[in-house]
């Protein structure tokens, strides 16, 4: 067989290429709309838990975790089907989560219990229980997996867990109102926004200090309206992007110097961001309004908006299985 002809064969054997896809909860619709990441229309919408917030994807992108809050569960999803799988012990009114790099451990903030709980995805087992401050939400996992943060909204911190030892070390004081965290690439800083701060810290996590603090001003917008929530880094790592809430604008932050560039108008009260896997778009989730908001990363330029369900809260980019992975015993697939 000549080399063109065993390409062409390979070709067949993968099948079509297929658009990357964008998943939104809708907090009021206890749906999650799909994206399509080329037409951006949306493709589907399938009925989950109630008050789903949080949601993220497995490594090979073949399970769909989503937080029912008001379900106390974390459901795991078949994203071809929308059809639940599993629900996994989450404690009580789950938030927000993160999955480790090791493509298994989950970190859920229980929001009504003040704990972090640790759950093991593929055995379905808690794994701990860990106390942290008053109304923990925001989760995030270091790069390297040593590292676990939830941030607690009343008590005004940042919470450090040992990945190893499954146990709270440290606490970093941060402005009012802590909603979500964000590693940077080389997981040597953490960002977290305090909504009604109004403020970004930058912390570096070698000594769990704050470096700097980030403050927002928008023309015609009273201070009371810039509610830092979601933060989502570029591609490259030099911006970073942070929904400011009700002041209807998604902020762009030069990584190097904590200038604010540019503030984007998105649609009414954006929660949460999401880039694709070329981080060439980022989505917002614009809960008032009922829409999703398509930039241009690169220029900061709003594409489209798409309307999806009832307060669309959370988002994320599912990564495309690989020809490959057929069989579900891919690297991060859970049963």
């Amino acid at each position: 067989m000549s080399r063109l002809a065993a390409l062409a064969l390979l070709l067949c054997l993968a099948g079509p290429a297929r658009a990357e896809e964008i998943y939104v909860s809708n907090e009021r619709d206890n749906t999650v709309s799909v994206i399509d990441g080329d037409s951006l229309e949306v493709l589907r919408t399938f009925p989950v838990g109630r008050r789903p917030r949080g949601l993220t994807f497995s490594q090979d992108g073949r399970s769909l975790y989503v937080c029912a809050s008001d379900s106390d569960a974390v459901q795991v999803i078949d994203p071809e089907t929308g059809q639940v799988r599993h629900n996994l012990p989450s404690g009580e009114d789950p938030e927000q989560f993160a999955l480790a790099p090791d493509g298994r451990t989950l970190f859920i903030a229980n929001e009504e219990n003040a704990t972090t709980t640790v759950v093991d995805a593929q055995t379905r087992k808690v794994l701990a229980q860990i106390d942290v401050g008053i109304e923990p939400e925001g989760v995030a996992v270091s790069p390297d997996g040593r590292t676990a943060v939830t941030t607690s909204e009343t008590s005004n911190m940042v919470h450090w867990i040992d990945t190893r030892t499954l146990a709270a070390v440290d606490a970093t004081p941060v402005g009012q109102r802590p909603r979500f965290a964000a590693f940077t690439a080389d997981g040597s800083r953490l960002w977290a926004s305090s909504e009604i701060g109004g403020t970004v810290s930058v912390i570096d996590v070698a000594t769990r200090k704050v470096i700097e603090t980030i403050a927002f001003a928008v023309k015609g917008i009273a201070a009371d309206r810039i509610q830092p929530v979601g933060i989502q880094m570029s591609k490259d790592g030099r911006h970073a992007f942070v929904a400011l809430g009700p002041s209807d604008r998604v902020a762009v932050v030069d990584t190097a110097t904590y200038r604010v560039e540019s503030y984007i108008l998105v649609g009414r009260r954006v929660w949460q961001l999401a880039l694709n896997a070329a981080g060439t778009r980022l989505f917002t989730t614009n809960g008032v309004s009922g829409d999703v908001t398509v930039i241009d990363a690169a220029t900061f330029r709003p594409i489209k908006t798409v309307k999806v369900g009832r307060f669309p809260w959370g988002a994320a980019a599912r990564p495309m299985p690989s020809a490959q992975a057929t069989d579900g015993r891919a690297a991060g697939a859970v049963p």
